[in-house]
Parts: structure tokens; sequence; C-alpha cells
């Protein structure tokens, strides 16, 4: 991966790195530093760079808004995906459900009626698998338990006993997601 470089001298005393949205390595240096001790530093710190590019190219693609096209193929890939996801799952638990529905929703990744109604945000479709497993499970685990008591996490648990890494995910990425519908 290359990027470009600008480099800005000035009287500070140190050589600093900052990086711009458009992937511009800005180099912050001495007068007194040559061209070849910058182009030094920057082989040395490539590794820290590129990295840093990455991590801001992945905030950007998380940021993109998505259009009625990007919505409606996530509704369809939902609907491929995520009724496999719950009948394997609700076989594992021994458990029934009525209907599956998948929606577009700013608030919930997922919900489970009383009368047995699964419904699924299609933007689980942008989160990494064990993430949508979870949701699947914790909706499942509420036809046995419809509240968030300690029993009823027991049964998360249970069935999904690596269920906090998920709502980890979650905490950290979910906003971002969710803030992809506008």
């Amino acid at each position: 991966m290359k990027f470009e470089t600008e480099i800005i001298r000035s009287s500070r005393k140190t050589v600093a790195i900052e990086i711009k949205e458009n992937n511009k390595v800005i180099v912050r240096a001495p007068y007194f530093v040559s061209d070849l001790k910058i182009e030094e530093f920057l082989n040395q710190k490539k590794g820290w760079i590129l990295k840093h590019i990455s991590i801001m190219e992945n905030r950007n693609e998380f940021s993109k808004k998505l259009t009625p096209q990007d919505l409606e193929n996530l509704i369809i890939e939902a609907k491929e995906n995520i009724p496999d996801l719950v009948s394997f799952f609700a076989e594992e638990m021994s458990v029934e459900f009525n209907k599956i529905h998948i929606r577009s929703q700013k608030t919930r990744w997922g919900s489970c009626s009383a009368k047995g109604n699964l419904n699924f945000n299609c933007l689980l479709m942008l989160c990494p698998l064990y993430v949508r497993e979870y949701i699947v499970v914790h909706e499942l685990c509420h036809l046995k338990e419809l509240n968030h008591s300690k029993r009823f996490w027991n049964l998360v648990e249970i069935y999904y006993p690596d269920y906090k890494t998920a709502k980890l995910w979650l905490k950290e990425n979910g906003r971002q997601i969710i803030g992809k519908l506008g």
C-alpha cells in the first residue's frame, strides 16, 4: 500500500506524523532534519502508518450511509441466511418458533413476541457471523424465558457460551452500523 507524503518544516524540535482522512501522511519536521533522515524515519514507521491508514479506512467504511439498493440487498441476504441459523439453533435448543420477519430497524437487532414470532434486523448481515448467531440464540431463548432475568442469561450462556464477546462487539460497533441507516 502506497501513501502520499507531505513534509512541513517548522521550528519544532521533533519529527511527527499525522494521517489525514484522504490517507495523506503529513510529516512535521524541524528545519535541521534532512530529507534522508525523514525518509529513514518513514521507513521505520511504515508498519504504524499502514496500520493507522487501515483503521481510518475501516472507520470511513462504517460511516457510509446505505443506499435503498444496499438496504434491499441486505434484506435479501438476511432472508437467505438468518432462517437457516434460526432453524439450526432452534433444533439444538428444542424450541419451536412461529414466523421469522426481517426488517431494517434503528433500535433493535432482534425481538421475539409472545406468539413465537421472531424479528431480525437486516443490518445483522454487516456483523460477524458469531454476532448473528448470538442474536439468534438470544431471541430463541426468549421462547423459553420471555424476559432478561438471570435464568434467561443462564440459558443464553448454555446455548452460546461466548455470548459476552458478541455483546462486546455490538457495544463497540453496533451504533456505527445502525447509523448507516441515516
